[in-house]
């Protein structure tokens, strides 16, 4: 018996190894929690053709939005852990959900493996531009003396833990306005329902280059390429404030590693390519990939960073 069971073992071990070296044999699901046409659903669209070039197989693209993408995560979390269902998990459902909500479905910790960072950016700081506020040291000011009126508006947890960040940094008082997207941020910036929000480079962009709102900082080391006028918040007076989000690949826990491997590699050679750098270029992010050990450093480091913010300024999602 005992020998039938080794047999049975080691022919387990084979078909297991055969899977992985044939790997992939069918298509690819990246599961996005958000819908589509927002920036993450952009920036996966742009890559999934190409990794399908380079793995062989389909690379499909499945939105499953709601809940700040806990709906989507979860439903990766219990996927088989055989690399045919993965994960865009931005920085929002990866560091900092878990900072703002006393109880998630999944941990980002224990139930994914990661594979690489697709793509890092930074937050652009705006106010109205006909608002009479022109630099970050005048918002500064102004919210300093005017405590009652000052707002920031936000759309998830990345950009209200971001101005949290921003107000404790700098000893002022915002009123958080939430809205359902950083496109809603931004007009209720234009119209002057909020003094200010801290939102990603696209709908900022495009609204500074329309005149209806003012760029003040961005929160990268360095100036961005798309908006070389705005400082950064160290140019402006205010070091020790960079913020960088990021948007990865992850698989469901106990994926084997050569598969993790395989997918590594191809995110590596996509964010290479000129038509995907200029892509990224046009949606104000920076191509990264890296190793699946660099993510799990940057996803360790960011959990404990944003917990601390969210804990100081008592944020409970739930």
């Amino acid at each position: 018996m005992l020998r039938w069971l080794v047999l049975g073992w080691l022919f387990g071990l084979a078909l297991a190894a055969r899977a992985e070296d044939a790997y992939p044999s069918k298509p690819i699901r990246i599961v996005v929690g958000y819908s589509s046409g927002g920036g993450n659903d952009l920036i996966v669209r742009l890559i999934a053709p190409r990794m399908s070039e380079g793995l062989g197989q389909p690379v499909l693209v499945e939105n499953k939005p709601g809940a700040q993408s806990i709906i989507a995560a979860e439903a990766v979390a219990r996927a088989p852990a055989d690399g045919y269902t993965i994960l865009m998990g931005p920085s929002g459902p990866m560091t900092m959900n878990p900072a703002t909500y006393r109880r998630l479905p999944y941990s980002p910790t224990r139930d994914f493996a990661p594979i690489a960072t697709i793509a890092s950016f930074p937050l652009i700081l705006a106010v109205p531009a006909a608002a009479p506020i022109r630099t970050v040291q005048e918002l500064v000011a102004f919210a300093k003396a005017n405590p009652d009126k000052a707002s920031y508006a936000s759309s998830a947890a990345p950009f209200q833990i971001a101005s949290e960040l921003f107000k404790q940094r700098t000893g002022t008082q915002f009123v958080h306005v939430p809205y359902k997207g950083s496109g809603e941020s931004v007009q209720a910036v234009i119209s002057q329902q909020v003094t200010m929000t801290l939102s990603d480079a696209a709908p900022v962009s495009a609204a500074v280059r329309a005149g209806t709102v003012r760029a003040l900082a961005v929160t990268s080391a360095r100036r961005q390429a798309s908006l070389p006028d705005v400082p950064t918040l160290a140019e402006s007076g205010f070091p020790d404030m960079e913020i960088v989000l990021w948007t990865a690949l992850f698989a469901p826990a106990q994926t084997p590693p050569a598969v993790i491997a395989r997918l590594q590699g191809e995110v590596a050679r996509v964010v290479r390519l000129p038509e995907v750098r200029e892509g990224f270029a046009r949606l104000g992010v920076d191509p990264v990939g890296g190793s699946s050990e660099e993510l799990a450093r940057t996803l360790q480091s960011d959990l404990e960073r944003w917990s601390a913010v969210a804990r100081a300024a008592a944020i409970r999602n739930d």
